[in-house]
């Protein structure tokens, strides 16, 4: 009885992976599963026989094959990247230009502006000057009583000022008529105590000039309450003189006389 015995085939042992026919890397590149190569390579890698076993000329041959394919993968793989930095490359330059184009955009804006700011402060001063000179020939009178006997007769009652504070300038015949005089603003306040200004428009303006210096020289009064004389001026010159008293007050503390032409 002869035993002979069969070569049995060695059974494949491969494990059962889950192949990807494509692996997603390099900000979406399909590249080849490395692993699956790895199999691939595996596979048709020669198979040692009882005979000829680990062969060095078959063993030479597979590495070379195995190298071939790793370096085709990585050769790609490379190149995937140098497309990948060219144009992210060209997308950051496109950005530079847009930013710098931006900028110059944004110096020629702010030229502009700066520009249209000068326009508005020249036309702004402009307009205050026309106001100012248009009421050239005014004279506003500060704490006058507000009374009905008063406010129905400012004309006259400005005429009772000049003869008792100035009365030479009755005397050299000067032109002391008024072509309107009003209070402002036009509306009592009842919540506020002191009286409204007096404005009064004189018909020579030379007359309304030797008025007003007389009562920068001394304490003008109306039937013995004392009032103020001033030069009537726009809202926003008033604002602006407000500003300097307290440099004024330091001034005259020194023993100067400053003053605003």
């Amino acid at each position: 009885m002869t035993n002979s015995t069969e070569a049995q085939k060695p059974q494949n042992t491969k494990k059962n992976k889950k192949k990807g026919a494509t692996l997603d890397t390099f900000y979406g590149a399909k590249i080849q599963n490395t692993e699956q190569i790895e199999e691939d390579i595996q596979e048709n890698s020669p198979k040692s026989s009882k005979g000829n076993r680990n062969s060095p000329q078959t063993h030479e041959e597979f590495e070379s094959e195995r190298t071939k394919k790793m370096e085709a993968l990585w050769e790609e793989k490379w190149e995937m990247m140098q497309k990948k930095f060219t144009h992210l490359q060209n997308q950051f330059d496109q950005t530079v230009k847009e930013n710098q184009a931006l900028k110059q955009e944004l110096i020629k804006q702010s030229q502009n502006t700066k520009k249209l700011e000068e326009n508005i402060k020249y036309l702004t001063d402009k307009v205050i000057d026309l106001e100012n000179r248009g009421r050239r020939e005014n004279l506003r009178i500060i704490g006058l009583p507000e009374k009905p006997e008063i406010n129905t007769k400012l004309d006259m009652v400005i005429q009772d000022i000049i003869k008792e504070n100035c009365p030479e300038i009755l005397e050299q015949g000067g032109n002391t008529a008024t072509d309107r005089a009003h209070r402002t603003p036009s509306t009592l306040n009842p919540q506020k105590t002191t009286p409204r200004n007096v404005i009064a428009k004189f018909q020579s303006y030379q007359t309304k000039e030797k008025i007003l210096q007389e009562a920068r020289k001394r304490q003008f009064r109306y039937k013995g309450m004392p009032i103020r004389v001033t030069q009537d001026l726009a809202s926003s010159t008033l604002n602006d003189r407000k500003a300097w008293n307290m440099i004024f007050r330091k001034a005259r503390e020194l023993g100067l006389q400053p003053r605003i032409s």
